[in-house]
């Protein structure tokens, strides 16, 4: 199939929906298909793509959101790119103008378009101080996608939240995650030694995420004091960058704030822990779970979303009650108390995050806009059912 993409965001940009998406786009080619990308211009990046197959639309930085930007309305450029070559399928990754702009041409064009359900804004409101706003985001996203044919959720869980919202034809569309990368073997000595840690029996727990109001910061704070009010020679650690880095970085100087890392770096920095710590409570997945997972550290996190569709409680009963701070504090010391099941725990979610194959992932994600594409030619042409 000729499939186009279209988002808000993509590498170089770094997040889950980014990382997510350049997976999809590169084992979609890697199975056959042809894959072509839209998406907003960076601050300081050409107009015009060097890549071939991407187009790049002009951009404005998200209000309250610093670092992201989102693609104005460009429904004449999107015309005409797709009139001059028509991709079979689309695929409308986020909702904003770029994506909306989308839906409305492949409408007009009659061209088969789809949609994934990446992000919660909707629960991101309470944490801008816009609590009032989110059954009004509710109720757009059900309009939006209930515009295509149909729209793609990480979980079941997802696709449940989904449903009661309104929206219909969901279709769950799994993530994977690189076990090579990340691995525990990437486990290092020296970046321990780095970070302060005599021995190796010094606790290092990490925090992996953007640094931002709704990744629920406050409560991992907590949670690290309450680990180095227990071992007070514990470390711990938020890897990642985003508006709220600069004024915690002079109020926490006993954790460290290592930035955003990538690629091995990254890699070595999970494998190096020995708790990740994820209070996060918006979440539609949660890459950096997998990525724990993966690299043989021990979750702390709520139970929903990649933790709950993926982590067994009966040998991991470190998941806390959803949005319930008291409880995830609980789970905090129980896992400092049960300190000798970790390497159990560790060899356990190991074992799980090799089950999560991309490949096998993204070819039942084309089986599904196969299937898309087929309902959408009967519409189309009814005469030919």
């Amino acid at each position: 199939m000729k499939i186009c993409i279209v988002t808000e965001t993509f590498p170089p940009e770094i997040n889950g929906v980014a990382k997510t998406l350049n997976k999809v786009y590169q084992y979609l080619k890697q199975i056959g298909h042809s894959v072509s990308i839209v998406r907003p211009r960076k601050k300081g990046e050409d107009k015009n793509s060097i890549i071939p197959n991407e187009t790049i639309v002009p951009s404005l930085p998200i209000p309250v959101y610093r670092g992201l930007n989102f693609g104005l309305p460009c429904r004449n450029r999107l015309r005409k790119l797709w009139q001059t070559e028509q991709p079979d399928i689309i695929y409308v990754a986020t909702e904003g103008p770029l994506g909306l702009s989308a839906i409305d041409v492949a409408l007009e064009l009659e061209i088969a378009v789809t949609s994934g359900f990446h992000t919660n804004f909707h629960k991101y409101m309470r944490h801008y101080f816009l609590p009032g706003m989110a059954k009004i985001a509710e109720r757009f996203l059900r309009k939006t996608h209930n515009r295509t044919l149909s729209t793609f959720a990480p979980t079941k869980e997802v696709m449940n939240q989904l449903n009661k919202m309104g929206v219909e034809n969901t279709r769950l569309f799994g993530r994977g995650v690189d076990c090579d990368l990340y691995n525990p073997n990437k486990r290092s000595s020296e970046l321990r030694h780095s970070l302060g840690a005599k021995s190796k029996n010094q606790i290092i727990a990490i925090f992996v995420s953007r640094i931002a109001a709704e990744k629920n910061i406050p409560l991992a704070i907590k949670a690290f004091n309450e680990i180095q009010s227990k071992y007070p020679d514990s470390i711990c650690v938020f890897v990642g960058d985003g508006p709220e880095k600069v004024k915690l970085e002079k109020m926490y100087p006993n954790f460290k704030f290592v930035g955003m890392q990538t690629g091995e770096k990254l890699a070595a920095y999970y494998a190096s822990g020995d708790l990740f710590v994820f209070p996060s409570a918006t979440e539609t997945f949660g890459n950096v779970i997998t990525e724990a997972m993966a690299s043989g550290i021990v979750p702390i996190a709520y139970n929903y979303a990649a933790a709950q569709e993926l982590i067994d409680t009966k040998y991991n009963p470190f998941l806390a009650e959803y949005d319930n701070e008291e409880d995830f504090l609980i789970k905090v010391n129980l896992a400092l108390e049960k300190r000798s099941t970790w390497p159990i725990i560790s060899r356990a979610v190991r074992t799980k995050a090799e089950t999560l194959n991309w490949i096998k992932i993204v070819e039942n994600f084309a089986v599904e806009l196969k299937k898309a594409l087929i309902k959408h030619n009967i519409y189309k042409y009814p005469n030919e059912k």
